[in-house]
Protein backbone atom coordinates (compact mmCIF):
# COMPACT_ATOMS: atom_id res chain seq x y z
CA UNK A 1 0.00 0.00 0.00
CA UNK A 2 1.36 3.51 -0.78
CA UNK A 3 1.50 7.10 0.74
CA UNK A 4 -1.13 8.10 -1.50
CA UNK A 5 -3.27 5.72 -1.99
CA UNK A 6 -5.72 7.38 -0.29
CA UNK A 7 -6.31 4.78 2.78
CA UNK A 8 -7.17 6.84 5.87
CA UNK A 9 -4.94 6.78 8.51
CA UNK A 10 -6.45 4.36 10.93
CA UNK A 11 -4.96 2.73 13.75
CA UNK A 12 -2.49 0.00 12.49
CA UNK A 13 -2.43 1.37 8.84
CA UNK A 14 0.07 1.89 6.72
CA UNK A 15 -1.28 5.46 6.18
CA UNK A 16 -1.07 6.08 9.70
CA UNK A 17 2.76 5.15 9.76
CA UNK A 18 3.15 7.56 7.02
CA UNK A 19 1.54 10.57 8.93
CA UNK A 20 3.28 9.78 11.97
CA UNK A 21 6.52 9.96 10.47
CA UNK A 22 5.73 13.17 8.63
CA UNK A 23 4.78 14.78 12.37
CA UNK A 24 7.76 12.49 14.22
CA UNK A 25 10.52 12.51 11.17
CA UNK A 26 13.89 11.75 13.21
CA UNK A 27 16.57 12.29 11.71
CA UNK A 28 17.24 9.32 9.37
CA UNK A 29 18.58 11.74 6.53
CA UNK A 30 21.47 11.67 8.77
CA UNK A 31 22.44 8.45 8.17
CA UNK A 32 23.26 5.72 5.24
CA UNK A 33 20.31 3.18 5.43
CA UNK A 34 21.62 -0.32 3.47
CA UNK A 35 19.37 -0.85 0.76
CA UNK A 36 17.01 -3.94 -0.46
CA UNK A 37 17.80 -5.76 -3.19
CA UNK A 38 14.39 -6.52 -5.71
CA UNK A 39 12.33 -5.23 -2.68
CA UNK A 40 8.84 -3.16 -2.48
CA UNK A 41 10.66 -0.23 -0.54
CA UNK A 42 13.99 0.92 -1.22
CA UNK A 43 16.03 0.53 2.09
CA UNK A 44 15.50 -1.74 4.86
CA UNK A 45 13.54 -1.78 7.67
CA UNK A 46 16.62 -1.80 10.24
CA UNK A 47 16.12 -2.39 13.79
CA UNK A 48 19.65 -4.42 14.66
CA UNK A 49 20.81 -0.97 15.59
CA UNK A 50 21.27 -2.58 19.13
CA UNK A 51 23.42 -4.63 17.83
CA UNK A 52 25.80 -2.33 15.12
CA UNK A 53 24.75 1.15 14.33
CA UNK A 54 24.20 2.55 11.34
CA UNK A 55 26.90 4.86 9.82
CA UNK A 56 26.66 8.75 9.55
CA UNK A 57 27.04 10.47 6.53
CA UNK A 58 29.58 12.73 7.86
CA UNK A 59 31.72 9.88 9.21
CA UNK A 60 32.88 9.48 5.76
CA UNK A 61 34.12 12.69 4.86
CA UNK A 62 35.89 13.28 8.36
CA UNK A 63 37.51 10.51 8.95
CA UNK A 64 38.66 10.88 5.30
CA UNK A 65 40.09 14.36 6.53
CA UNK A 66 42.50 12.89 9.22
CA UNK A 67 43.64 10.44 6.91
CA UNK A 68 44.68 13.22 4.75
CA UNK A 69 46.55 15.09 7.66
CA UNK A 70 48.76 11.85 7.57
CA UNK A 71 49.37 12.12 3.88
CA UNK A 72 50.02 15.86 4.09
CA UNK A 73 52.20 15.95 7.17
CA UNK A 74 53.31 12.55 8.44
CA UNK A 75 54.67 13.02 11.99
CA UNK A 76 54.30 16.36 12.45
CA UNK A 77 50.26 16.12 12.48
CA UNK A 78 50.70 15.06 16.04
CA UNK A 79 50.52 19.12 16.66
CA UNK A 80 49.69 20.58 13.23
CA UNK A 81 46.89 18.81 11.83
CA UNK A 82 43.35 20.17 11.46
CA UNK A 83 42.51 18.15 14.59
CA UNK A 84 46.01 17.07 16.36
CA UNK A 85 46.97 14.44 17.25
CA UNK A 86 48.57 14.46 20.76
CA UNK A 87 45.22 16.15 22.41
CA UNK A 88 43.04 14.49 19.73
CA UNK A 89 41.07 12.38 22.67
CA UNK A 90 40.64 15.35 24.18
CA UNK A 91 38.17 16.38 21.73
CA UNK A 92 35.63 13.54 22.66
CA UNK A 93 35.92 13.99 26.28
CA UNK A 94 33.34 17.03 27.08
CA UNK A 95 30.63 14.93 24.61
CA UNK A 96 31.06 11.73 25.59
CA UNK A 97 30.47 13.03 29.81
CA UNK A 98 27.68 14.89 28.63
CA UNK A 99 26.19 11.71 27.02
CA UNK A 100 26.32 9.81 30.59
CA UNK A 101 25.62 12.43 32.64
CA UNK A 102 29.91 12.56 34.20
CA UNK A 103 31.94 15.30 34.65
CA UNK A 104 35.17 15.97 31.59
CA UNK A 105 37.42 15.10 34.59
CA UNK A 106 35.88 11.20 35.04
CA UNK A 107 35.19 10.45 31.37
CA UNK A 108 37.76 9.12 28.94
CA UNK A 109 37.23 7.14 25.36
CA UNK A 110 39.79 4.51 25.44
CA UNK A 111 39.76 0.65 24.04
CA UNK A 112 37.12 -1.69 24.07
CA UNK A 113 34.51 -2.15 26.67
CA UNK A 114 35.89 -5.49 27.91
CA UNK A 115 39.29 -4.16 28.18
CA UNK A 116 38.18 -1.12 29.95
CA UNK A 117 35.95 -3.22 32.28
CA UNK A 118 39.39 -4.87 32.99
CA UNK A 119 41.44 -2.39 33.51
CA UNK A 120 38.66 -0.63 35.88
CA UNK A 121 38.13 -4.12 37.85
CA UNK A 122 41.89 -3.78 38.49
CA UNK A 123 41.26 -0.64 40.46
CA UNK A 124 37.48 -1.58 42.28
CA UNK A 125 37.64 -5.67 42.48
CA UNK A 126 39.58 -5.53 45.38
CA UNK A 127 38.46 -8.75 47.38
CA UNK A 128 39.16 -9.81 50.58
CA UNK A 129 38.26 -13.12 53.21
CA UNK A 130 34.82 -11.94 54.30
CA UNK A 131 34.18 -9.95 50.85
CA UNK A 132 34.96 -10.90 47.61
CA UNK A 133 31.95 -11.77 45.51
CA UNK A 134 30.56 -10.45 42.52
CA UNK A 135 26.87 -10.08 41.59
CA UNK A 136 25.97 -9.57 38.04
CA UNK A 137 22.69 -10.76 36.03
CA UNK A 138 22.40 -14.31 34.97
CA UNK A 139 21.98 -12.90 31.54
CA UNK A 140 24.89 -10.77 31.39
CA UNK A 141 26.14 -10.75 27.84
CA UNK A 142 28.95 -13.22 28.04
CA UNK A 143 31.89 -11.40 27.61
CA UNK A 144 30.59 -10.06 31.05
CA UNK A 145 30.41 -13.57 32.19
CA UNK A 146 33.92 -14.21 30.87
CA UNK A 147 35.66 -10.94 32.61
CA UNK A 148 34.39 -11.15 35.92
CA UNK A 149 34.59 -14.92 36.13
CA UNK A 150 38.78 -14.77 35.04
CA UNK A 151 38.56 -12.26 37.85
CA UNK A 152 37.97 -14.22 40.51
CA UNK A 153 40.33 -16.57 39.27
CA UNK A 154 43.07 -14.24 38.99
CA UNK A 155 42.65 -13.21 42.89
CA UNK A 156 42.58 -17.16 43.49
CA UNK A 157 39.40 -17.35 43.68
CA UNK A 158 36.74 -20.18 42.93
CA UNK A 159 34.49 -18.52 39.98
CA UNK A 160 31.90 -20.60 40.83
CA UNK A 161 31.89 -19.49 44.52
CA UNK A 162 32.71 -16.11 43.90
CA UNK A 163 30.18 -14.82 41.22
CA UNK A 164 26.73 -14.39 42.28
CA UNK A 165 24.15 -14.44 39.07
CA UNK A 166 20.79 -13.06 39.47
CA UNK A 167 18.04 -14.98 37.64
CA UNK A 168 14.21 -13.73 37.52
CA UNK A 169 11.47 -15.22 39.44
CA UNK A 170 10.04 -18.08 38.24
CA UNK A 171 7.72 -17.69 35.12
CA UNK A 172 8.77 -13.89 35.22
CA UNK A 173 11.69 -12.79 32.64
CA UNK A 174 13.14 -9.75 34.00
CA UNK A 175 14.86 -8.71 37.14
CA UNK A 176 13.07 -7.11 39.94
CA UNK A 177 14.80 -3.80 42.06
CA UNK A 178 13.86 -5.54 45.42
CA UNK A 179 15.04 -8.82 44.30
CA UNK A 180 18.36 -7.83 43.18
CA UNK A 181 18.97 -5.59 46.11
CA UNK A 182 17.85 -8.55 48.51
CA UNK A 183 20.78 -10.55 47.23
CA UNK A 184 23.90 -7.64 48.49
CA UNK A 185 24.99 -8.58 51.51
CA UNK A 186 28.04 -7.93 53.59
CA UNK A 187 29.91 -10.53 50.91
CA UNK A 188 29.67 -8.44 48.10
CA UNK A 189 32.19 -7.01 47.14
CA UNK A 190 31.15 -5.67 43.42
CA UNK A 191 27.72 -5.34 41.67
CA UNK A 192 28.47 -5.09 38.07
CA UNK A 193 25.08 -5.14 36.41
CA UNK A 194 23.84 -3.86 32.55
CA UNK A 195 22.38 -0.98 32.43
CA UNK A 196 19.98 -2.36 29.97
CA UNK A 197 19.65 -5.49 29.60
CA UNK A 198 21.17 -6.78 26.15
CA UNK A 199 18.75 -9.57 26.12
CA UNK A 200 15.51 -8.49 27.63
CA UNK A 201 16.20 -4.62 27.14
CA UNK A 202 15.37 -4.13 29.89
CA UNK A 203 16.68 -1.11 32.10
CA UNK A 204 17.90 -0.97 35.56
CA UNK A 205 17.35 1.04 38.24
CA UNK A 206 20.76 2.32 37.99
CA UNK A 207 20.24 4.96 40.84
CA UNK A 208 18.23 2.87 43.20
CA UNK A 209 20.89 -0.30 42.90
CA UNK A 210 23.86 2.03 43.42
CA UNK A 211 22.53 3.08 46.65
CA UNK A 212 21.78 -0.44 47.41
CA UNK A 213 25.21 -1.28 46.88
CA UNK A 214 26.91 1.53 48.55
CA UNK A 215 24.99 0.51 51.67
CA UNK A 216 25.73 -2.94 51.58
CA UNK A 217 29.72 -1.79 51.51
CA UNK A 218 30.23 -2.79 47.59
CA UNK A 219 31.79 -0.71 45.01
CA UNK A 220 29.22 -0.70 42.16
CA UNK A 221 30.20 -0.52 38.25
CA UNK A 222 28.12 -0.41 34.92
CA UNK A 223 28.36 -2.25 31.85
CA UNK A 224 26.38 0.50 29.91
CA UNK A 225 26.44 -1.31 26.57
CA UNK A 226 23.33 -0.71 26.13
CA UNK A 227 22.53 2.08 27.88
CA UNK A 228 24.61 4.62 26.69
CA UNK A 229 23.11 6.52 23.53
CA UNK A 230 19.60 4.79 24.45
CA UNK A 231 18.86 6.13 27.71
CA UNK A 232 19.64 9.41 29.50
CA UNK A 233 22.35 8.81 32.26
CA UNK A 234 23.43 11.01 34.92
CA UNK A 235 26.47 8.92 36.58
CA UNK A 236 27.91 11.45 38.64
CA UNK A 237 24.33 12.50 40.35
CA UNK A 238 23.68 8.50 41.10
CA UNK A 239 26.90 8.45 42.78
CA UNK A 240 28.04 5.58 40.62
CA UNK A 241 32.09 4.27 41.22
CA UNK A 242 32.83 3.16 37.87
CA UNK A 243 31.26 2.48 33.96
CA UNK A 244 32.04 1.24 30.59
CA UNK A 245 30.45 1.03 27.33
CA UNK A 246 30.94 0.55 23.61
CA UNK A 247 30.61 2.79 20.82
CA UNK A 248 29.40 0.73 17.78
CA UNK A 249 25.54 0.12 18.59
CA UNK A 250 23.46 3.37 19.79
CA UNK A 251 26.66 5.52 19.36
CA UNK A 252 26.99 4.41 15.61
CA UNK A 253 30.96 5.17 15.02
CA UNK A 254 31.56 1.40 13.87
CA UNK A 255 32.34 -2.04 14.64
CA UNK A 256 34.74 -2.83 16.66
CA UNK A 257 34.96 1.09 17.74
CA UNK A 258 36.66 2.66 20.95
CA UNK A 259 34.92 2.28 24.21
CA UNK A 260 34.32 4.60 26.81
CA UNK A 261 35.24 4.50 30.61
CA UNK A 262 33.96 6.37 33.55
CA UNK A 263 35.39 6.97 37.68
CA UNK A 264 33.71 8.83 39.58
CA UNK A 265 36.05 12.11 40.84
CA UNK A 266 36.15 10.84 44.62
CA UNK A 267 38.53 8.28 43.24
CA UNK A 268 40.75 10.21 41.38
CA UNK A 269 43.96 10.78 42.71
CA UNK A 270 43.74 8.54 45.86
CA UNK A 271 46.04 4.82 46.03
CA UNK A 272 43.83 2.55 44.02
CA UNK A 273 46.10 -0.03 41.98
CA UNK A 274 46.04 0.69 38.57
CA UNK A 275 47.88 -0.25 35.45
CA UNK A 276 49.65 2.22 33.45
CA UNK A 277 51.31 3.20 30.59
CA UNK A 278 52.40 6.26 28.39
CA UNK A 279 49.12 7.93 28.51
CA UNK A 280 48.92 7.51 32.08
CA UNK A 281 51.25 10.33 32.94
CA UNK A 282 50.29 14.62 33.27
CA UNK A 283 50.06 15.32 29.64
CA UNK A 284 52.88 18.08 30.40
CA UNK A 285 55.38 15.09 31.40
CA UNK A 286 54.62 12.93 28.96
CA UNK A 287 57.75 13.99 26.97
CA UNK A 288 59.87 14.18 29.45
CA UNK A 289 60.55 10.00 29.10
CA UNK A 290 60.59 9.94 33.06
CA UNK A 291 60.68 6.47 34.44
CA UNK A 292 57.72 6.85 36.65
CA UNK A 293 54.45 7.92 35.81
CA UNK A 294 52.77 10.97 37.20
CA UNK A 295 49.23 10.18 36.71
CA UNK A 296 46.45 13.30 36.63
CA UNK A 297 43.96 13.48 39.02
CA UNK A 298 41.02 12.32 36.34
CA UNK A 299 39.83 9.55 34.48
CA UNK A 300 42.88 10.06 31.79
CA UNK A 301 44.94 7.95 34.65
CA UNK A 302 43.07 4.85 33.51
CA UNK A 303 44.36 4.96 30.18
CA UNK A 304 47.18 2.99 29.21
CA UNK A 305 48.54 3.55 25.18
CA UNK A 306 48.09 5.98 22.87
CA UNK A 307 44.57 6.30 21.21
CA UNK A 308 44.04 5.06 17.66
CA UNK A 309 43.65 8.63 15.59
CA UNK A 310 41.71 6.51 12.66
CA UNK A 311 39.46 4.86 15.69
CA UNK A 312 38.62 8.22 17.51
CA UNK A 313 37.64 9.89 14.66
CA UNK A 314 34.21 8.06 13.90
CA UNK A 315 33.56 8.38 17.66
CA UNK A 316 33.62 12.14 17.56
CA UNK A 317 31.69 12.44 14.73
CA UNK A 318 29.22 10.01 16.43
CA UNK A 319 29.24 12.00 19.53
CA UNK A 320 28.97 15.18 17.98
CA UNK A 321 25.75 14.31 16.55
CA UNK A 322 24.20 13.61 19.94
CA UNK A 323 25.59 16.49 21.56
CA UNK A 324 23.79 18.53 18.35
CA UNK A 325 20.50 16.32 18.73
CA UNK A 326 20.38 15.93 22.46
CA UNK A 327 20.04 12.78 24.55
CA UNK A 328 16.33 13.58 26.22
CA UNK A 329 15.23 14.39 22.73
CA UNK A 330 16.24 11.37 21.44
CA UNK A 331 14.32 9.51 24.49
CA UNK A 332 11.30 11.30 24.33
CA UNK A 333 11.05 10.46 20.64
CA UNK A 334 12.46 6.78 21.55
CA UNK A 335 9.24 6.85 24.07
CA UNK A 336 7.70 7.65 21.14
CA UNK A 337 8.47 4.98 18.63
CA UNK A 338 8.64 1.92 20.14
CA UNK A 339 5.26 2.60 22.32
CA UNK A 340 3.93 2.60 18.85
CA UNK A 341 5.84 -0.61 17.39
CA UNK A 342 4.36 -2.29 21.14
CA UNK A 343 1.00 -1.54 19.88
CA UNK A 344 1.21 -3.30 16.62
CA UNK A 345 2.71 -6.10 18.27
CA UNK A 346 -0.05 -6.62 20.79
CA UNK A 347 -2.13 -7.43 17.51
CA UNK A 348 0.63 -9.15 15.87
CA UNK A 349 1.15 -11.81 18.74
CA UNK A 350 -1.83 -12.87 19.44
CA UNK A 351 -2.56 -16.04 18.17
CA UNK A 352 0.85 -16.69 17.21
CA UNK A 353 3.75 -18.21 19.39
CA UNK A 354 4.87 -14.99 20.05
CA UNK A 355 5.65 -12.88 23.37
CA UNK A 356 7.24 -9.67 24.12
CA UNK A 357 9.49 -10.67 27.20
CA UNK A 358 10.61 -6.70 27.64
CA UNK A 359 8.98 -4.74 30.60
CA UNK A 360 5.62 -3.00 29.46
CA UNK A 361 6.63 -0.35 31.53
CA UNK A 362 8.28 2.37 29.23
CA UNK A 363 9.79 3.83 32.43
CA UNK A 364 12.02 0.54 32.33
CA UNK A 365 13.01 -0.48 29.07
CA UNK A 366 15.24 1.44 26.30
CA UNK A 367 14.80 1.15 22.40
CA UNK A 368 13.84 -2.48 22.41
CA UNK A 369 11.19 -5.08 22.31
CA UNK A 370 12.82 -8.85 22.51
CA UNK A 371 10.48 -11.25 21.15
CA UNK A 372 10.30 -14.79 22.27
CA UNK A 373 9.27 -16.91 19.86
CA UNK A 374 7.75 -20.85 20.04
CA UNK A 375 5.64 -22.99 18.32
CA UNK A 376 8.92 -24.88 16.76
CA UNK A 377 10.68 -21.77 15.67
CA UNK A 378 14.45 -20.28 15.65
CA UNK A 379 14.98 -16.90 16.13
CA UNK A 380 17.83 -17.19 13.69
CA UNK A 381 15.74 -19.15 10.79
CA UNK A 382 12.73 -16.38 11.49
CA UNK A 383 15.55 -13.50 11.13
CA UNK A 384 16.87 -14.87 7.87
CA UNK A 385 12.81 -15.19 6.62
CA UNK A 386 12.50 -11.08 7.95
CA UNK A 387 15.44 -10.25 6.11
CA UNK A 388 15.26 -11.79 2.36
CA UNK A 389 11.92 -11.78 1.95
CA UNK A 390 10.75 -8.78 3.69
CA UNK A 391 13.74 -6.32 4.26
CA UNK A 392 13.58 -6.45 7.91
CA UNK A 393 17.09 -6.59 9.81
CA UNK A 394 16.21 -7.55 13.47
CA UNK A 395 18.67 -9.14 15.90
CA UNK A 396 18.26 -13.11 16.67
CA UNK A 397 19.93 -14.66 19.92
CA UNK A 398 19.57 -18.43 20.17
CA UNK A 399 17.74 -20.23 20.25
CA UNK A 400 14.27 -18.11 21.19
CA UNK A 401 14.78 -14.29 21.04
CA UNK A 402 14.34 -11.92 18.47
CA UNK A 403 15.58 -8.55 19.58
CA UNK A 404 13.89 -5.36 17.51
CA UNK A 405 15.01 -2.19 18.13
CA UNK A 406 13.91 1.17 17.08
CA UNK A 407 16.58 3.40 17.29
CA UNK A 408 15.14 6.71 17.57
CA UNK A 409 17.82 8.87 15.59
CA UNK A 410 16.84 7.06 12.32
CA UNK A 411 14.28 4.05 12.58
CA UNK A 412 10.85 5.39 11.00
CA UNK A 413 7.29 4.56 12.31
CA UNK A 414 7.14 3.04 8.81
CA UNK A 415 10.09 0.70 9.86
CA UNK A 416 7.95 -0.57 12.76
CA UNK A 417 4.74 -0.94 10.85
CA UNK A 418 6.53 -2.98 8.31
CA UNK A 419 8.49 -5.16 10.48
CA UNK A 420 4.84 -5.92 12.36
CA UNK A 421 3.22 -6.66 9.06
CA UNK A 422 6.50 -9.28 7.89
CA UNK A 423 6.51 -11.39 11.94
CA UNK A 424 2.96 -11.58 10.53
CA UNK A 425 3.34 -12.61 7.53
CA UNK A 426 6.30 -14.91 8.61
CA UNK A 427 4.58 -16.39 11.25
CA UNK A 428 1.56 -18.70 10.98
CA UNK A 429 -1.16 -18.46 13.39
CA UNK A 430 -1.60 -21.75 15.99
CA UNK A 431 -4.68 -23.06 15.73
Amino acid sequence: MSADSGEPARPGSEAEAFALDAGDPGHRELFDVPPVDDGYYPDVAYFAGNSLGLRPRATRGELLADLDSWAALGVEGHLEAERPWLPYHELLTAPAARLVGGLPSETVVMNSLTVNLHLLMVSFYRPTAERFKIVIEDSAFPSDSYAVRSQARFHGLDPDDAIVRLRPRDGEDTLRTEDVVGKLGPDTALVLLGGVNYLTGELMDIPAITAAGHAAGAVVGWDLAHAAGNVPLRLHDWDVDFAAWCSYKYLNSGPGALAGAYVHERHHGGDLPRFEGWWSTEPATRFEMAPESRPPRSADAWQVSNPPIFAMSPVRTSYELFDKVGMDVLRARSLRLTAYLERLLADVTVGRPLQVITPADPARRGAQLSIRVGGGLRAGELCKTLRFEYGVIADAREPDVVRLAPVPLYSLYHDCWRAAQALAAAVPETA
